[in-house]
């Protein structure tokens, strides 16, 4: 039984007990913008979501998964939205926004609390999870997530639900998953601008996740990779909970940016070329097949270049092994190799590249899938592939109840400026954006 299951789903009732209601996500990336709305039907197993409305547009205004252009990245957000509630001829006033700025890192913290021979409580779990998040010192960062990795009672670990136990001494292995504050408050404050409040923050890697993978890999192990246009992301799932998360800054857009600069040619051009001919691996014909790239504006001529696709291969294939490297390389200096398993599962529009699958499972040494979101129903096939999975797993995250120890809206550990007053529940803009970072869990 996981922690939210001892205790509930986090600001309300358990997802069984739900009636049908409407969600939607967001998920503001550096290259696209994606809005889900779904809507709760009833099924034999209990209420299910089903999509009911996308939409998704360029994104403007963001840089790395931060924004860095408020307005550009709101009418962005607007726009999203609006489509997608067209499209269910419903409107949303909360989303469920996905992260990928401020760094996501994980630390792992340990507490143990004195049980003086006595049965465990429910409200002593809930006294020790908030104690070991009170332990977090990382000035700066704000917990985004805190899921409990194992309980002990009296140092016997594997404890699955330590309510009832008696004992002397209980004790919790807590991962905690942080970003940068000033990222996640531009971040609201974007979606606060665009008109819309935040029902909860997911981090990108974990939201896609939920998203990809089985039942059967969540809880045997796996790595997830979800390759955006500038970040990639990572998490590793084991037991069912989320171990370890982490965050790369390159994707696919650097990879764009490779070839442009290979073949002398616009970015734009670079990127149509990347998905029509590019390829991770060499194929016997690649000397003999040529592709035509235009040159840059201002060129001496105007007429198309003309290169043989070995030399594309060769331009994208060293940026996908660094990616893959480096993501080797993190996960196994923080020490979370061994609990990722033997299975690597990629998500995110650059993980479409042909050939990925192959090459990330030499680097990685690891059995290799493209994950998508084929747990969620109602999705077309336009937006049913891993570029959407992250707005995916918000939907399942929403509805289910998050799996957390503590869960809800973010808190910074850089507090609101003093004598700003508590914002009523209508309030929006900026001060509300504070009294959302300000208040806890």
């Amino acid at each position: 039984m996981g922690v939210m299951g001892m205790f509930g789903a986090a600001g309300g009732e358990s997802a069984g007990a739900r009636k049908p209601a409407l969600y939607a996500a967001l998920d503001l990336g550096a290259s696209k913008t994606v809005c889900f709305i779904a809507r709760t039907e009833p099924t034999l197993a209990g209420l299910r979501p089903r999509v009911i409305g996308v939409g998704h547009v360029p994104t403007r205004g963001v840089r790395a998964g931060a924004v860095v252009d408020m307005e550009a990245a709101a009418s962005a957000i607007r726009a999203a939205v609006d489509n997608a509630e067209r499209m269910a001829g419903q409107t949303v006033s909360a989303l469920h926004v996905a992260a990928a700025c401020g760094a996501p890192s994980s630390t792992r913290i340990a507490v143990d609390m004195e049980l003086d021979q006595r049965e465990v409580r429910e409200r002593d779990l809930r006294r020790i999870i908030h104690e070991a998040a009170s332990a977090f010192d990382e000035p700066g960062r704000a917990i985004v997530h805190a899921l409990a990795l194992s309980w002990r009672v009296d140092g016997h670990r594997g404890v699955k639900d330590p309510r009832a136990m008696v004992g002397e001494v209980l004790g919790v292995d807590l991962h905690l998953v942080s970003c940068a504050a000033d990222p996640l408050h531009n971040l609201a404050a974007c979606v606060e601008r665009a008109g819309y409040s935040v029902a909860g923050v997911t981090a990108t890697p974990y939201a896609s996740g939920l998203a990809a993978l089985t039942a059967d890999e969540l809880e045997l192990g796996v790595m997830v990779i979800d390759m955006g246009a500038q970040l990639t992301t990572l998490s590793i799932f084991a037991e069912g909970v989320l171990q370890h998360v982490d965050a790369l800054p390159v994707g696919g857009a650097h990879v764009t940016s490779d070839i442009a600069r290979g073949l002398s040619t616009p970015l734009a051009a670079a990127e149509r070329i990347k998905a029509l001919s590019g390829s991770a691996l060499d194929s016997p014909e690649d000397d003999q097949v040529m592709i035509e790239a235009p040159p840059l504006a201002g060129g001496a001529s105007h007429t198309m270049t003309q290169h043989p696709r070995a030399m594309l291969n060769a331009i994208i294939r060293p940026r996908l092994e660094e990616i893959f490297e480096l993501a080797r390389d993190r996960v196994k200096t923080a020490g979370a190799a061994g609990a990722a398993g033997r299975g690597l599962v990629l998500t995110g529009g650059a993980s479409q590249t042909p050939g990925i699958t192959q090459l990330a499972g030499r680097v990685m040494s690891k059995q290799v899938r493209i994950g998508r979101p084929e747990t969620l129903n109602g999705l077309g096939d336009a937006v049913s592939g891993p570029a959407f999975s992250a707005g995916a797993g918000l939907i399942l995250r929403a509805v289910n109840g998050p799996p957390e120890a503590l869960a809800g809206l973010p808190r910074a550990l850089t507090p609101a400026p003093r004598g700003r007053k508590a914002a009523a529940p209508a309030e929006r803009g900026p001060a509300a954006v504070w009294r959302w970072f300000a208040e806890s869990f």
